[in-house]
């Protein structure tokens, strides 16, 4: 039945039938000698009548047919207007075939993504849990020495008190860096685009993080000194994201180590590097870095500040520029984080 058109068999019928009945009628006309034209006539007459007899049943039985498996395949309300039209000129079955299979592709990519969805919300909901909680135990125990006396000594009081203080900050960060991924996601990002000098931003950066990195002996330098590159972006935003590949620099790479930034100018595009030759990470870690609270190392990470949310917020801050973010990296060797801005020319 592949490939043949319902309009073939309804023909084909009608010619079987017109032959069957010239025979029937060339019998008849031997034994009662009726005339030719009255036998070509009737014959004639019954295969129309076959015709449209078999025209209207096998067009109700297929697309009686058809419309259960389509009302099971489609979305939506079915009605009159909806309503799939059928010609049985067409390869109907072939049709239902392919329109079958497609939608049952489109349903396993569904199925698919939600349980995608479904893992990514455990997961998120788990890391979101094991972050807030060192803070609140923390806090939980400090108060509870406290408590229990710790308050009126006064070598331990203070001393708890900053401790628990910090845990605060803490949790305070995380909700502040949740807010802004949620309202990214949910909301469009309102940039306050301006032209400004990018390497003097990264200058001012490195100024603002020299303790940091003088605590452990890493250095934040230009690859080569460079004149003034200007672009057209956020200014705050961008500045958010470079600290951020610099603080991770500083918190995960190798003590005594180097972490350097570079420009490329191309046409209307500035890209920057910020690289390090840190620890590195996995092939296999890196389709995941830019994931909200993922960590590359979940021992260690914790303890060195951070929320696991400045990537993935970095990454949004980027793409609301109509630009990309790319990391590449090689374990023992150090990464490069790349990303682009509109160039604006002096």
């Amino acid at each position: 039945m592949r490939n043949l058109k319902p309009i073939y068999i309804i023909l084909g019928g009608s010619l079987i039938t017109l032959f069957i009945t010239l025979i029937i009628f060339s019998q008849l006309n031997s034994l009662s000698r009726i005339p030719f034209q009255y036998i070509l006539g009737a014959s004639i007459i019954i295969s129309l009548s076959v015709l449209i007899i078999f025209y209207f049943l096998i067009k109700y039985f297929i697309t009686n047919k058809l419309d259960i498996l389509y009302r099971s395949i489609r979305t939506g309300k079915f009605n009159d207007d909806s309503k799939k039209k059928y010609s049985l000129k067409e390869d109907l079955i072939s049709n239902a075939e392919l329109d079958t299979k497609s939608w049952r592709e489109e349903e396993l990519k569904t199925i698919s993504k939600l349980k995608e969805v479904e893992a990514f919300r455990k997961e998120f909901l788990g890391n979101i849990s094991h972050e807030l909680k060192t803070p609140v135990f923390s806090i939980q125990g400090y108060i509870l020495t406290l408590l229990e006396g710790g308050l009126e000594d006064k070598s331990v009081n203070k001393v708890f008190l900053q401790r628990a203080s910090k845990a605060v900050e803490r949790m305070t960060d995380i909700l502040e860096d949740l807010d802004q991924i949620i309202e990214m996601e949910v909301k469009e990002i309102k940039l306050d685009i301006i032209k400004f000098n990018i390497v003097e931003l990264v200058s001012d950066l490195f100024e603002d993080l020299k303790v940091q990195s003088k605590n452990r002996n890493i250095k934040l330098e230009f690859s080569k000194k460079y004149n003034p590159i200007w672009v057209k972006a956020d200014k705050n935003k961008i500045a958010q994201v470079i600290t951020n590949l610099l603080n991770n620099s500083i918190s995960y790479g190798n003590e005594n180590g180097i972490t350097t930034v570079r420009f490329f100018s191309m046409d209307n595009i500035v890209t920057i590097e910020v690289s390090d030759n840190g620890p590195g990470i996995s092939e296999e870690e890196i389709p995941r870095l830019f994931e909200r609270f993922y960590r590359v190392e979940k021992s260690r990470d914790r303890h060195k500040g951070g929320t696991g949310l400045g990537l993935s917020i970095a990454k949004h801050i980027i793409e609301s520029h109509g630009q990309t973010i790319n990391v590449r990296s090689t374990v023992g060797v150090g990464s490069t984080f790349t990303f682009s801005l509109n160039r604006e020319k002096n």
